[in-house]
């Protein structure tokens, strides 16, 4: 079976633990490709440095090994790193789109050293892999047993969500989630709940007009091509456990309204999850955590929740 590949992520982050750990949990399950340095992995991790994504060991961690030109100290990123980790997203993608490799999960970044030692152009990890693939349009997803959400609009200023909030956005960000679980989850017919953008979804319009002036066609229209769509939905009725027995993901309209409930629900397994690229991307749904980065304390539960549901969509995607 070919590999997962991972990117190893800033260095100086908790990424090559987490990454260790996830391989000695998986190693007899899924084979797994570190891409790094591997001078950056923890003191006494089992090396086997491959020539090729094909040459994979179980019995120790695999790596293609870059040398990223300087040692890393736990907790202190290093802008002399900044290219490395670039390369490493970059290889990981050619990897996969390749066919060498089944999956790219990436490890967290540190945008800031990236931007400071290498005028790294994008916002993070999801644009820059669109870049690559001369993707216009991804979505992010988050994602784990209990619950999946989109949010429509993402890093932006509540007060700023309304106006971004289009016709062509939501309608765009239903299809392309709508043809991810049916491609990549194996979901032949995606149940698709909708949350609205105001308190009651708008108490038919005494609380807001979005619903009924924009969200609601366009649920319609999409209703109207066969898709099984439920919404616009009050979203403080949409997380409970008997709600989430009647959908396979929450498209939400901004971050929190979408975030709160899985964070809430699995804080440590969530995994988020880049649809809309023409490959199978999956990572830990946290940050570097510079704080506690060489210490042996990183959880690595959702890195392991990442590399299996990359593998598990790969297994999906496979079969259609």
């Amino acid at each position: 079976m070919k590999p997962i590949a991972i990117s190893c992520g800033e260095p100086a982050g908790i990424g090559p633990e987490i990454a260790v750990a996830a391989w000695a949990a998986l190693k007899s399950e899924i084979p797994l490709l570190w891409i790094g340095d591997p001078r950056h992995l923890p003191d006494g991790t089992p090396v086997h440095q491959a020539v090729d994504p094909s040459d994979i060991h179980l019995a120790k961690l695999t790596v293609l090994a870059r040398d990223f030109g300087a040692p890393a100290v736990a907790g202190t990123p290093n802008p002399l790193h900044a290219q490395g980790v670039i390369d490493a997203i970059r290889d990981g993608v050619d990897l996969v789109r390749a066919g060498a490799a089944r999956a790219l999960c990436t490890a967290p970044i540190h945008k800031a050293a990236l931007i400071d030692g290498a005028d790294f152009a994008y916002p993070g990890h999801t644009e820059y892999l669109a870049a690559l693939a001369g993707t216009s349009q991804v979505v992010m997803m988050l994602a784990c047993r209990a619950l999946r959400v989109v949010p429509t609009t993402i890093h932006i200023p509540l007060a700023a969500v309304p106006n971004t909030l289009t016709a062509s956005l939501l309608t765009d960000t239903l299809l392309i989630t709508h043809a991810a679980l049916r491609r990549d989850f194996g979901i032949a017919n995606p149940r698709i709940a909708v949350a609205g953008l105001n308190p009651h979804a708008g108490e038919d319009g005494k609380m807001g007009g979005e619903e009924g002036e924009m969200i609601g066609p366009v649920l319609d229209a999409l209703r109207a091509q066969g898709m099984d769509i439920a919404g616009p939905l009050s979203a403080d009725t949409m997380f409970h456990a008997g709600a989430r027995q009647h959908y396979d993901v929450a498209v939400c309209m901004y971050h929190d309204q979408a975030l709160i409930p899985i964070k809430t629900l699995d804080f440590s397994g969530g995994v988020n999850v880049t649809l809309g690229l023409p490959f199978i991307r999956t990572s830990p749904d946290h940050g570097t955590a510079f704080d506690i980065a060489g210490k042996g304390i990183a959880d690595a539960t959702s890195m392991i929740a990442a590399i299996r549901m990359a593998a598990q969509m790969a297994d999906a995607h496979e079969g259609t």
